[in-house]
């Protein structure tokens, strides 16, 4: 805890020193004794380890300053008040070489912290102490920032881990894009795909909070140009892209390229005949996506066989999204999937084209809890007569498989692609945890849930002893030959 007295009295900062150097030459020691083990099989052996009562000491010299010999005076441009730390300059310097280097030559050093870093100074000290720290979620950038300035590694890992792990936890106004913005800036692209990840399989989420006001153009875009946003349908996209705008107001340019990333052929075209009508938004950029909206409406009204003929259809204008609405896949919850294999079925719309709206698929799915690959499956044995090797539980993994039930003229020039999300309960939400993607060459997912384990009733991709899944089927169309224009 801050102390803020004036300087300490000459005769404390003289055995300071000392007494640090003792605490260090103790806690050597004690993780020695906490450690050793003896390989000579005696069994009168033990391991005597009292690091716990240390780190107590340690915090307690933190609170109370005394044999302190260094000080620390935290300051911000906020306040002309400043917050003094009385040390140990040989604990500083085992965890920051920042702290190493500035108490060489001096005793007194004052520090310009924001008001955000400023605030967590303490929590930041007595991590220097002890090795430990508790942080809420608001707090993980400006301790990130304190680790990374005075170069304390540990800390910075640590705090970069936390917030890998905590992108589903619920706050009130929202962390994940904040995060992602600050991962941009500090350059750590591990904290930054996953940050986008999330977004991208959450999204729907996302648009409904206050945070998506906070989406800086950079990320609206690299998230527009993704295929695997999950949300309800390209419409409720465009609403979100519209309430953006209108908030940030950006300059044309930048708004005419957001609204050429929505995939307007994915809409209905009643849908489309009402964002002409009402909305604002494409009223003032309508000639910089006129030619997308002619060509939506192209869509709509001819064959995709036709259509292809004399327009590329390989491109994200005509991939649909992971939508989740009915006509493009089916929730399935599977209770104690553990326990035996399961089947269902259901239908999707051939594709998003209006010709095609009266014209379904259906599809079905099989779940294996314990499938076992060909090299683990039982095979007889010389030794025994008729006997069979025993396969063990553990040895399978889940297998989900994925087909038509039938098979049409109008498939020509479609392949389908598929898509499992697979939902978790985090933090009180539910949120996709995992997304698996394969075409139509495969029904069956390659490594689907390889990691998970079902057995466990408190398996994290458990809710409430069941398995939910989300069946999404894209329709992806080929251009055919082309014909002359």
């Amino acid at each position: 805890m801050a102390r803020l007295t004036g300087a300490r009295p000459v005769a404390a900062r003289h055995w300071g020193c000392a007494t640090a150097a003792f605490l260090l030459l103790l806690l050597l020691l004690t993780v020695q004794a906490a450690q050793k083990a003896d390989l000579s099989g005696d069994g009168t052996a033990a391991t005597i380890n009292h690091s716990l009562t240390l780190l107590q000491r340690l915090q307690e010299l933190l609170q109370s300053g005394n044999g302190s010999d260094s000080v620390l005076r935290v300051r911000t441009a906020a306040s002309d008040e400043a917050k003094v730390f009385h040390t140990h300059q040989l604990l500083l310097s085992l965890q920051s070489e920042v702290f190493e280097s500035l108490l060489r030559n001096q005793s007194v050093v004052t520090l310009h912290e924001l008001p955000e870093t400023a605030a967590l100074f303490e929590k930041f000290i007595r991590y220097l102490y002890c090795g430990g720290v508790s942080i809420l979620l608001h707090q993980a950038i400006p301790m990130h920032q304190l680790a990374s300035k005075y170069r304390v590694w540990g800390l910075q890992r640590g705090v970069a881990d936390y917030m890998r792990s905590h992108l589903a936890s619920e706050s009130s106004q929202g962390h994940v894009v904040g995060w992602y913005h600050y991962a941009v800036r500090i350059g750590d692209a591990a904290l930054q795909e996953s940050c986008l990840q999330f977004l991208a399989w959450n999204l729907s989420a996302v648009l409904g909070s206050a945070e998506w006001g906070s989406v800086s153009v950079e990320l609206l875009l690299l998230l527009l140009e993704r295929s695997d946003l999950v949300l309800h349908s390209e419409l409720e996209l465009y609403t979100a892209v519209e309430s953006w705008l209108g908030r940030r107001q950006p300059e044309d340019p930048v708004a005419e390229r957001v609204l050429r990333a929505i995939r307007y052929p994915m809409i209905a075209p009643g849908q489309l005949f009402r964002l002409q009508a009402q909305s604002a938004v494409l009223a003032r950029h309508y000639r910089a996506v006129q030619d997308l909206l002619f060509q939506a409406f192209q869509f709509h009204a001819a064959s995709p066989l036709h259509f292809a003929k004399y327009f590329d259809v390989n491109c994200s204008m005509f991939l649909p999204r992971n939508y989740l609405a009915p006509s493009w896949g089916s929730q399935w919850v599977i209770n104690n999937p553990a326990r035996d294999d399961r089947s269902t079925s259901f239908q999707t719309q051939l594709g998003p084209s209006s010709h095609d709206a009266g014209k379904r698929v259906t599809w079905n799915v099989l779940f294996s809890p314990r499938w076992l690959p060909v090299s683990l499956r039982p095979v007889y044995s010389d030794s025994v007569s008729g006997a069979v090797q025993p396969a063990r539980i553990e040895d399978g993994r889940p297998r989900l498989v994925i087909t038509p039930a039938m098979s049409s003229p109008d498939f020509a020039g479609v392949s389908f692609q598929k898509t499992v999300l697979v939902g978790v309960r985090q933090q009180g939400r539910v949120l996709v945890k995992h997304a698996y993607s394969f075409h139509q060459s495969s029904d069956e997912v390659a490594d689907f849930l390889a990691h998970a384990d079902l057995q466990k009733r408190t398996s994290e991709y458990l809710i409430d002893n069941s398995l939910h899944l989300h069946i999404i089927v894209k329709p992806v169309y080929h251009s055919l030959i082309k014909a002359k224009k």
